[in-house]
């Protein structure tokens, strides 16, 4: 028996354009887990940069995810993930054995202003919260 730390587990949040659902979901899994969890997002076709009414409503909660850039899926990301969360992406996700997969059905906030944004943030934090629950991590919030 190895006397290592155990690995990190990790989790890739994936949607199409990278710039709002994904990028709110894995910015509360960070926010709330802090180094305890790995946290991946991609999109299958990523946006030049972050919705602005999504980085509004995320300051709106005190977390500033304006210096993030939307970032290209790669299977090598999907493989290196114990569990993938797709957005809306379909079937442009490659699926592996072994991977837990989710599919969350949550609007697309790309072109919405932050009134409409703000309920998709909030249920993202809610199933966000839930999965930590569900993976054993106890948040740092």
């Amino acid at each position: 028996m190895s006397s290592s730390a155990p690995l990190r587990p990790s989790v890739l949040f994936v949607c199409v354009h990278n710039a709002g659902r994904s990028q709110m979901a894995a910015a509360f899994l960070t926010h709330l887990a802090g180094d305890s969890i790995e946290v991946r997002s991609a999109g299958s076709a990523p946006a030049e940069t972050v919705n602005p009414s999504v980085a509004e409503a995320m300051k709106e909660v005190g977390i500033d995810i304006s210096a993030q850039r939307p970032k290209i899926l790669t299977v090598e990301a999907v493989q290196a993930s114990d569990v993938v969360i797709t957005m809306g992406c379909g079937d442009a996700c490659p699926v592996f054995p072994g991977k837990r997969y989710l599919d969350w059905q949550l609007d697309d906030p790309a072109g919405q202003g932050v009134e409409a944004v703000r309920p998709i943030r909030d249920a993202i934090e809610t199933r966000v919260r839930t999965l930590l629950d569900e993976m054993n991590v106890p948040t740092t919030i």
